[in-house]
C-alpha cells in the first residue's frame, strides 16, 4: 500500500524565493523574469501559470515531471546562488504560491506564482543599481536586464527600478539591495509616491543620461560639417 501525505489546506498561500534575470521585451512595454534553469528559456510575468517544460499535456506541477514554478523556503537560500559567478546579475524575488503545490523539504514545486518584490544586486562596479540595463543577452523578443548604477549606463537600453515595476505590473515593488532604497521613476507622474532618496537617485540616472548625450554632441561637434562639402 502506498502512503500519502495529508493533502495541506492553508489559510493563507504560502511565500517562497527564489532568484531570476528581469528581462525587457523588444519593443520596451512589457518587463518580466526568466530563471536561471529548468525553464529559463520561457519568460514570465509579475503574475503566471506555469506548463510543462517538456510539452507534455499535464497540469503543472505533475508528481511524475519535474514541471511547475520552484522556490525555496528560506530567503538565505535563494540569496546563496547569487553567489555563483553565472547568477551575479540575477535579482532576489520573493513570491506568493497560488494553485496546487508540492511541498519538499527546501521548497515548493507549484502551478501559479504572483513575484510581490524583486530586490536588485548592485552594480558590477560594486555601486547601488539605480537601473536595469541591457545585460548583452537575451531570448527571442526579450532583453535581458542587468543592474547599473547611474555612471555605467553609457547609452545602453535601460529601464530605471519603478520603470520595470510598472511595466511588469501586479502591484510588483523593485528595489535596490545592499539595505539602501534606490528606487527609481520611469515618468514624472509616479513623482508623488517617492521619498527624497528615489528622487535623488532618479536625478542621478537622469544627469548620467544628460552627460552621455552631451559627450555624444560634442564629439558631433568636433566633427564639424565636413560631410556636407563639395570638392
Amino acid at each position: 500500500m502506498r502512503l500519502r501525505l495529508p493533502e495541506e489546506r492553508p489559510t493563507e498561500p504560502p511565500t517562497g524565493y527564489k532568484i531570476a534575470h528581469p528581462m525587457l521585451s523588444q519593443d520596451g512595454s512589457r518587463a518580466g523574469f526568466t530563471g536561471v534553469s529548468l525553464g529559463g528559456a520561457l519568460p514570465y510575468g509579475a503574475l503566471a501559470d506555469a506548463s510543462c517544460v517538456y510539452g507534455l499535456r499535464h497540469r503543472a506541477p505533475s508528481r511524475h515531471c519535474d514541471c511547475g514554478f520552484h522556490c525555496v523556503h528560506d530567503r538565505t537560500a535563494a540569496e546563496a546562488l547569487l553567489c555563483t559567478a553565472e547568477h551575479r546579475t540575477a535579482v532576489l524575488l520573493e513570491v506568493t504560491v497560488l494553485g496546487r503545490y508540492i511541498r519538499f523539504e527546501r521548497g515548493y514545486r507549484y502551478a501559479r506564482q504572483r513575484v510581490c518584490t524583486a530586490t536588485v544586486g548592485p552594480c558590477a562596479c560594486g555601486t547601488v543599481a539605480a537601473a536595469l540595463a541591457d545585460a548583452g543577452w537575451g531570448r527571442p523578443g526579450w532583453r535581458a536586464l542587468a543592474p547599473s548604477c547611474a555612471g555605467c549606463l553609457h547609452g545602453r537600453t535601460s529601464v530605471s527600478l519603478a520603470g520595470f515595476a510598472r511595466l511588469a505590473g501586479e502591484g510588483l515593488r523593485v528595489v535596490a539591495g545592499k539595505g539602501a532604497s534606490s528606487v527609481t521613476m520611469a515618468d514624472l507622474g509616479a513623482a508623488e509616491d517617492l521619498g527624497v532618496p528615489e528622487l535623488a537617485a532618479e536625478a542621478a540616472l537622469l544627469q548620467a543620461r544628460l552627460d552621455w548625450f552631451q559627450t555624444q554632441l560634442a564629439r558631433l561637434g568636433e566633427a564639424g560639417p565636413g560631410d556636407g562639402r563639395q570638392g
